[in-house]
């Protein structure tokens, strides 16, 4: 990830400096600018790999500036930070070439997976994140293949078995929150696939007992932590 810039544009100060916090921390080198000039102006003399823009900025709008900014790099990825009542809005930003939106409020875990999924489809060169393999304890977790091996003992998992382990792994010691975990992998955190997810949970802590240190835990109210 190392190089990765974004454009971030957003007038409010506490959000947008939250966002730029967060995603410096995540080795991001994230520029934030308060108004859509000014974030004109910056993509002007910087190169950027990604801009994600608030719709409603004074001086310029985010519209306005992702039209701006596509006359400039057609290809640049964008992404819409939108109110909930904005949904003609959100039209017209697809309309003006934007990648993905956002709908506030929203958590940083599921901006940050917008951001990667966004940057692993339009930069293979400079933005590979996913990892190939996965050692938890004593077993090996082939991501490609979808097999998970405990001394040479394999077992073949199912796409969702798999994309849940790839998440779990991904966030390893670290909370993988609930919501996050249904809408990456479900699309849709409703219940029955909230009951859908608990039992794929189930399989992979069955299939993770014989090593006694790895563990799947529940954070209650939160989520899953992956310990090993």
């Amino acid at each position: 990830m190392d190089n990765i810039r974004i454009l971030l544009a957003e007038d409010d100060n506490n959000l947008g400096n939250l966002l730029k916090n967060y995603l410096t921390a995540k080795n991001y080198e994230t520029s934030l600018f308060t108004n859509g000039s000014f974030a004109l102006e910056g993509f002007a003399v910087r190169i950027y790999n990604l801009c994600i823009l608030d719709i409603m900025m004074p001086e310029m709008d985010g519209l306005t500036l992702a039209k701006e900014i596509r006359l400039k790099n057609p290809e640049m990825p964008i992404i819409f930070l939108t109110a909930k009542n904005q949904k003609e809005d959100i039209i017209e930003g697809f309309k003006s070439g934007a990648d993905d939106y956002i709908t506030k409020p929203f958590s940083m875990e599921e901006l940050l997976y917008r951001i990667e999924a966004i940057l692993r489809r339009t930069s293979n060169t400079i933005y590979n994140k996913k990892e190939e393999t996965y050692n938890i304890g004593g077993y090996t977790f082939d991501t490609l293949k979808q097999i998970l091996s405990y001394r040479d003992q394999p077992i073949k998992l199912t796409t969702k078995e798999s994309e849940l382990l790839e998440l779990l792994c991904r966030h390893g010691n670290q909370i993988l929150e609930r919501n996050f975990a249904l809408k990456t992998i479900w699309i849709d955190d409703n219940y029955f696939n909230a009951r859908s997810m608990d039992v794929y949970i189930t399989r992979l802590r069955k299939y993770l007992k014989k090593d006694p240190a790895v563990k799947i835990l529940n954070i209650h109210g939160k989520g899953y932590k992956l310990i090993s």
